[in-house]
């Protein structure tokens, strides 16, 4: 059969139509094939209840690149970012709260401790100092661990020592504090920082939101530098909401794939990646029809791609090998609510901005901890970590008037249940753990929910191709980063398969809906192309 087009991409999520967005514009013809009936991956936005909408999975906006948004005129294609008028809720067992926000966070700290309110500008000042440096490596390939001569080896040389130069601009606090928060736990950091609960337990969520850890657990830390990368309308750290749930972002990326020529398929998941004589030539459709390309693109989890689709004589044992062990669980129990009011927290029962934030149901890093350690005795915590929002506060398109919509990202719990245990058979009950969870803190919560949409683990893998629920792709730790994401040697989007790629967020710099890996392999596939890689049509 002959070739019908330049590039196959598999997964239609946001890094897919990002990657083929860029690789359009660069006059290759592209094709998207996507599993499910509509495009966007986990960034999607769905009726769960008649009259309630709300985003799927993926569930608010920070890490979503500017240039990204700007490349592909995704205003101009629909989306609508807003944000929230409080960053943070974190109402307290003992009727106390506390708000972080713009202009509102020192006094809300004093309120717990004077010392920790002088702390934060210092905090915040040299994490952004960090984070400032990091934020110009998103787009970045990461300089790629090579075996052959000096005439391989001469580029990633040359992408190491312009590493080395942005990171010799800190100064030698920033040298300290960089390789603390590669290393440290997030508790571990935020201690050093701070006394009050509080406002570690508002920070120290960033450190285990999709990862299946304790605050305690080395390398939490970088996680929590993670989640401050991003901003919203030109405002650093800031969080919002896409206008019409995250499946709005996707589908401008669709509108302006579409725009530039890309075929979109839905309904069309890949059963095989074609390899002759060493390269990617294609792909097998689960209906058996065969589609020829010059190169593939894979946005798929690492262990998806490899562990279903490529046979795994096509590629070396020892890279086989570490992709087998490549680690993949978030701990991530995702819930959708509707709701016929809007909750009364005890501690602050008026409607507010608060109710426009991340709600944060976990007081301290030490009930935290224990939320881990019990997921991992139990298969779930007896006392979870749930994150609410109310999306509705802030965009009245997503249910009907007078009611709301509300998303709850809740922790721990297993990836995988013990002893022969299947989340079909413990959905509805860790559900009602949670929404009950909501109630101690907001009384009559429970009695205001309408219809809800629960996605454990399972489900989040069934339906989203999310191994093991991972939101992330794969665990965000040291062995698993920059370079070695997902394995040394295939840290620059091209794999041991001459002509596949990956351009999931199983590749640098890893999960949140960012639209960086899409961009960066696109980048790399198009040099590719230019100097004659690809295969010949």
């Amino acid at each position: 059969m002959a070739d019908t087009t330049d590039i196959i991409v598999i997964g239609g999520g946001h890094n897919g139509l990002t990657c083929a967005a860029y690789l359009a514009a660069a006059g290759l013809k592209v094709t998207v094939l996507e599993r499910r009936g509509v495009v966007g991956g986990a960034a999607v936005t769905e009726e769960f209840h008649p009259g309630f909408r709300n985003s799927v999975a993926s569930y608010t906006v920070s890490l979503l690149n500017p240039k990204v948004i700007a490349d592909l005129d995704l205003h101009r294609h629909g989306l609508k970012i807003v944000e929230r008028r409080m960053s943070n809720f974190l109402p307290l067992p003992d009727g106390r709260y506390l708000g972080v926000g713009e202009g509102r966070t020192r006094a809300e700290v004093a309120k717990f401790s004077a010392r920790d309110a002088e702390q934060l500008d210092a905090y915040g000042a040299r994490l952004d100092m960090i984070a400032d440096v990091l934020r110009e490596l998103v787009l970045e390939t990461p300089p790629n661990l090579v075996e052959g001569g000096w005439a391989q080896a001469i580029p990633e040389l040359l992408k190491s020592a312009s590493l080395g130069r942005r990171l010799s601009r800190l100064n030698l606090t920033a040298k300290r504090d960089l390789l603390a928060l590669f290393s440290q736990s997030a508790g571990d950091w935020l201690d050093c920082w701070f006394e009050s609960e509080p406002i570690k337990a508002v920070y120290g969520f960033d450190g285990v939101v999709g990862n299946y850890a304790s605050p305690y657990t080395p390398g939490s830390a970088y996680v929590l530098l993670h989640h401050v990368f991003g901003e919203v309308n030109g405002k650093k750290g800031a969080w919002g909401h896409a206008v019409g749930g995250m499946g709005a972002i996707t589908q401008a990326m669709a509108a302006c794939c579409r725009e530039r020529g890309v075929v979109i398929r839905t309904d069309a998941a890949v059963a095989e990646v074609l390899v002759e004589k060493g390269r990617a030539a294609g792909v097998v459709t689960e209906a058996g029809e065969t589609l020829r390309a010059r190169a593939v693109v894979s946005n798929l989890n690492p262990k998806l791609l490899f562990g279903k689709l490529v046979d795994q004589a096509a590629t070396p044992a020892d890279f086989g090998e570490r992709i087998r062990r490549y680690r993949s669980g978030s701990g991530t129990f995702r819930m959708n609510v509707a709701l016929s009011e809007l909750p009364r927290f005890t501690c602050l029962p008026e409607a507010g901005d608060h109710l426009t934030a991340g709600i944060i149901v976990a007081p301290s890093l030490a009930y935290m901890e224990k939320a881990f350690t019990d997921a991992r005795e139990h298969g779930w915590s007896r006392q979870p970590i749930v994150e609410m929002l109310i999306p509705s506060t802030l965009d009245d398109s997503l249910a009907p008037a007078g009611k709301h919509v509300a998303s709850l990202f809740c922790q721990h719990v297993a990836p995988q249940l013990s002893g022969g245990r299947s989340w079909d058979d413990h959905r509805d009950e860790v559900a009602d753990l949670m929404i009950a969870t909501v109630d101690a803190y907001a009384p009559g919560f429970k009695a205001s929910v309408l219809g809800r949409q629960i996605l454990s683990p399972l489900d989040l893998e069934r339906t989203f191709g999310l191994t093991n629920g991972d939101i992330m792709h794969g665990n965000l730790s040291l062995d698993q980063m920059f370079s070695a994401r997902p394995v040394l040697g295939a840290g620059d989007y091209r794999t041991p398969v001459q002509g596949l790629y990956q351009c999931g967020a199983g590749t640098h710099p890893g999960g949140g809906v960012t639209g960086a890996p899409g961009h960066n392999a696109a980048r790399e596939i198009v040099r590719d192309a230019r100097r004659g890689r690809l295969r010949t049509a």
